[in-house]
């Protein structure tokens, strides 16, 4: 969500009269767009700041900070980073050139950087994280970075309130974009040759139409189903306790939905669950894994998990490593506690489990699921995979990579003229994050 309102930002300020560059020393304007999920993403965010252009003399660009830190901070960024001129909210990022328009009007600078010696503010300050209601964006605006996904945004904010996050406080309330303007933008992306979308919200599968009757989720999947050009459809994050049958029926009945479900448990004791707010246990959880696999029993599933919360024993994390064994997930993200600002954790449980032990539970699980993932990597080697190929390899320039549709990299040779379409490639080895193989034949479409 953090790349793709990046990929907003640019938009708006291209069509601000903007151009992008990617030597910040020539840069007039600089966006450090944050996100406050994880830890000491406020200490990041100002040894960043302190390493921009100018803060020694010279050529000093406008700073605008934005995204979930700038709504957490507000205007105390400007107090501990003195560069800083924007300070722009989650809620508010449509409004960042205006807002440094305004600023630039009413100290009669023009929209650059300075020469040595002007004072070290050269904008009026501008904040605003004012929680705007309206979800809608220009259609087509978006400058989007990837020549195959198209990221499209169905909510905003979150009403859960989990112990340990950070997001409804930095989000916002949720809000539903309508149907139509969803629909309207997944077409346009389409048209410009993005062939996987994937759908986007704190909770994705909560998802309500506010101008269609009866459209949920799984009827929002139905109708970007029928859109011409899509190939693969993905979503995320969705929430264990909002996956209804109908959402299971999407995933075993739609074609272009992938067979990846991603379920974040966050961990495998039913009262850590509930300490965090989570509202479903490790039996129901247990039960719901059981039955989405018998619908759809090629699916691939992916996981949350967070050790040492507070209060969590020994024993508990064990549930987390038995839950694990007993899913076998295809992949998981996986991150020690951290207390994040304005949670019901921060302000009611005292941050109990030491360092040292948190890092000798993630090592622990980690290890166990990279056995998890190298055992079920090895069972594809034989096998003949269709992967949508959407990027030449970090590794070699020979080689491209692709996802198959239970969200597996796969890198194999190929041609730079292959991005963007489906190929079928035999798998020859495996190991704990990606597969390799060969093309069986050149892409039919």
């Amino acid at each position: 969500m953090n790349f793709h309102d990046s990929e907003r930002l640019a938009g708006l300020l291209q069509a601000a009269g903007y151009e992008a560059t990617d030597e910040i020393h020539e840069a007039d304007l600089v966006v450090v767009n944050t996100c406050s999920v994880r830890e000491r993403a406020e200490e990041k965010l100002y040894a960043r700041l302190a390493e921009l252009p100018g803060q020694t003399g010279g050529h000093r660009p406008i700073v605008a900070v934005t995204g979930c830190v700038a709504q957490q901070e507000g205007a105390r960024l400007i107090e501990r980073a003195p560069n800083v001129d924007v300070v722009v909210g989650t809620q508010a990022l449509g409004r960042l050139p205006a807002l440094v328009d305004e600023g630039r009007t009413d100290t009669g600078h023009p929209c650059m950087g300075v020469a040595p010696g002007t004072p070290a503010r050269h904008l009026a300050a501008r904040v605003d994280i004012n929680p705007y209601e309206d979800v809608s964006f220009p259609l087509g605006l978006a400058v989007r970075g990837d020549p195959v996904k198209a990221y499209v945004t169905i909510i905003e904010g979150c009403n859960d309130y989990c112990a340990f996050c950070v997001v409804p406080y930095t989000r916002g309330h949720e809000r539903m974009r309508p149907a139509l303007e969803i629909l309207n933008e997944v077409a346009e992306a389409a048209g410009r040759g993005h062939r996987e979308i994937h759908l986007l919200g704190q909770i994705v599968n909560h998802y309500q139409a506010p101008d269609v009757a009866g459209c949920d989720f799984a009827g929002l999947l139905e109708r970007v189903h029928e859109i011409p050009g899509v190939e693969r459809i993905r979503f995320a994050s969705p929430h264990p306790r909002h996956v209804t049958p109908e959402l299971i029926a999407a995933l075993r009945d739609l074609p272009k939905v992938c067979k990846h479900l991603h379920l974040p448990a966050q961990s495998g004791s039913t009262r850590v669950l509930a300490a965090m707010r989570r509202r479903y246990t490790r039996e129901g959880y247990l039960e719901l894994v059981a039955e989405v696999r018998e619908a759809v029993p090629d699916i691939a599933l992916s996981t949350d998990m967070i050790v040492g919360f507070p209060g969590e024993s020994t024993d508990e994390f064990d549930e987390t490593l038995s839950l694990t064994a007993a899913v076998r997930y295809h992949s998981m993200f996986s991150f020690k506690y951290s207390e994040r600002p304005n949670t019901l954790a921060a302000r009611r449980m005292p941050d109990s489990v030491p360092e040292v032990e948190k890092t000798r539970r993630i090592v622990q699980l980690q290890a166990l699921q990279k056995s998890i993932q190298t055992e079920l990597h090895q069972h594809v080697v034989g096998r003949v995979v269709e992967v949508l190929v959407d990027a030449r390899s970090r590794r070699h320039d020979h080689e491209f990579s692709g996802r198959t549709t239970g969200n597996t990299v796969v890198n194999f040779p190929g041609r730079a003229d292959w991005i963007g379409k489906r190929v079928q490639i035999h798998i020859q080895r495996a190991g704990p994050n990606s597969l390799w193989g060969e093309v069986v034949r050149p892409p039919l479409d």
